[in-house]
């Protein structure tokens, strides 16, 4: 698992699954709620919120849904007030792990996060101990039977990206979070399908682990991280080689 795609693949997929049984619209309702507290109800100038209503539609979230958790953040509606904390720390492996938290409870939040950080072999580390290694990036990640690269890659650079590569059968668009908005326009005003558009944290440099138990242990780490409901996203530098992770899923 080089880079982001295939993690991104799985999250996805996991996506899926998640909003079946209504978890993923449980974050995507914090997010609009604090996106909108932070930057007003108008999505027209409020552009972590206009992120947060594209996810929310992308995950079928009901239109009255979204418009009452803006209404809970702009104040017009009560609802909970979330702090947004960033969580650090190690995997197995010496894997750098980010994890960020909207939470009505800090202190609970803390102390589960660490809690599943050690039951996990993994341990929790001092604030910026590992979130100098993390970028924020716009990333977008398109099939490479949707497109052939070269036209990809010319509309994707014209609009502002920084570069595209391919891995493992996947276009890799990386963006400066300022431009991702005009990057991904552009990909869908071509008609363009994408797997997976985000703003995410990209690594600055990864792990590599060849172990299959270490590797293991680092997913059930971040799969679990994932699955709080007070943890929005989980980043972590790991690369585990196609031949292991097969191995894993098999």
């Amino acid at each position: 698992m080089s880079g982001h795609s295939k993690w991104a693949s799985i999250k996805h997929k996991k996506a899926a699954t998640d909003a079946k049984r209504g978890k993923i619209f449980t974050k995507i309702t914090k997010e609009l709620t604090i996106a909108a507290r932070t930057g007003g109800g108008d999505a027209a100038v409020n552009p972590r919120l206009r992120l947060a209503i594209s996810k929310a539609k992308e995950s079928n979230m009901p239109k009255d849904n979204i418009e009452k958790a803006i209404k809970k953040g702009t104040g017009e509606l009560p609802g909970v007030i979330y702090e947004e904390i960033t969580y650090e720390g190690y995997a197995p492996g010496g894997v750098a792990v980010l994890v960020e938290v909207l939470t009505d409870n800090k202190n609970r939040a803390a102390a589960e996060i660490r809690s599943i950080f050690t039951k996990k072999n993994g341990n929790m580390a001092g604030t910026g101990s590992v979130g100098w290694l993390f970028k924020k990036k716009g990333l977008i990640l398109v099939d490479s039977t949707q497109v052939e690269e070269d036209k990809l890659m010319d509309i994707v650079l014209e609009h502002g990206a920084e570069d595209m590569v391919t891995e493992d059968k996947t276009y890799e668009i990386s963006i400066a979070a300022k431009d991702f908005e005009n990057v991904k326009k552009a990909v869908e005003d071509n008609q363009i399908a994408y797997s997976s558009a985000e703003i995410t944290m990209i690594p600055d440099n990864t792990v590599k682990i060849s172990d299959k138990s270490i590797a293991q242990q680092v997913l059930n780490l971040v799969s679990t991280l994932e699955d709080h409901d007070d943890v929005q996203n989980v980043y972590a530098n790991f690369d585990i080689p196609d031949e292991i992770l097969e191995k894993i899923e098999g």
